[in-house]
């Protein structure tokens, strides 16, 4: 028996795209907020002169900023799986970042720190998605 066939009416959902698109929304958009973040940033030291310090804390904070605007956009608020989706986005935003960092650096970090940033961005998406979740 249908749902319109037993008199209830069918539930929408607010996303009608597929995971994989919301997923891939809130990755672009994590990703877009990150080099409006950077650029905002660069012209901003250009006046400010931060210290090594400063620029370090600006950078893990924009990372935070940014998985929390790509989260948003995939889960929403109210949906389901927002822990999950929210700690991929985080994966996917981060793992990238570590690849982009390593490749355009030349530079290499040890392990740990890769694996710490990678930590931070599961947990950041799956904390903002278990919030958003349940609003």
């Amino acid at each position: 028996m249908t749902r319109a066939a037993s008199g209830r009416r069918a539930k929408r959902s607010r996303h009608a795209s597929p995971p994989w698109l919301r997923i891939l929304k809130g990755l672009l958009t994590a990703i877009g907020v990150t080099v409006a973040g950077v650029a905002i940033f660069a012209l901003a030291m250009q006046w400010l002169r931060p210290t090594e310090g400063v620029v370090r804390i600006v950078n893990q904070v924009l990372k935070l900023i940014s998985i929390g605007a790509g989260v948003y956009v995939c889960v929403g608020k109210g949906c389901e799986g927002g822990l999950l989706k929210g700690a991929l986005v985080g994966l996917l935003y981060m793992a990238i970042g570590v690849g982009m960092y390593a490749l355009l650096s030349g530079q290499s970090a040890s392990a740990s720190a890769y694996l710490a940033d990678l930590g931070m961005g599961v947990a950041g998406g799956g904390i903002v998605g278990m919030i958003l979740s349940n609003l």
